[in-house]
């Protein structure tokens, strides 16, 4: 495994695109929320593969933002990026954009972060490559993470 470091970019995805049909729609005709944790959760797994190119599982998600609703036939433009590694654990944040397709009006109606620990083929842990941030939003979400991790990690030990 790669420890000296892989950016960013390298798994990060910009630009997936979910269709909002019928059956994921709750009685009030807007997105179930588990529906788009779901999305949220499958795309960041992704975006842990691609960084660790192992199997990796969800330790745990925080800062779920439900902003505004989803409707049927909206477009969810999804986008998710590695903030920080630390040894087997990693940050991944997530943004999904609703766009109607009518009018191609956008609104933000989620933002995330979701902790993953890669695991080997012995199903532990695994140490994951460390994060080389490029641009000056990486950087600054590489930062932010650290202090997200202290108060998540000092949660645990309440």
């Amino acid at each position: 495994m790669d420890r000296q470091g892989k950016t960013v970019s390298a798994s990060a995805i910009e630009d997936q695109v979910v269709e909002v049909f019928p059956n994921d729609l709750n009685p009030h005709g807007t997105l179930f929320g588990g529906r788009l944790m779901q999305i949220a959760d499958s795309l960041c797994a992704i975006v842990a593969k691609r960084h660790t190119n192992v199997v990796c599982v969800t330790l745990g998600i925080d800062s779920v933002r439900f902003l505004t609703p989803a409707r049927h036939g909206d477009i969810l433009i999804c986008k998710a990026a590695i903030n920080k590694a630390w040894g087997t654990s990693m940050e991944i944040g997530v943004k999904v954009i609703a766009q109607d397709f009518r009018t191609l009006e956008e609104k933000h109606i989620l933002s995330a972060y979701f902790t993953f620990v890669a695991i080997g083929d012995d199903s532990k842990p695994v140490e994951v490559p460390q994060i080389i941030p490029e641009t000056e939003i990486q950087k600054k979400r590489y930062h932010e993470a650290e202090v997200r991790r202290k108060i998540r990690l000092k949660g645990f030990r309440s």
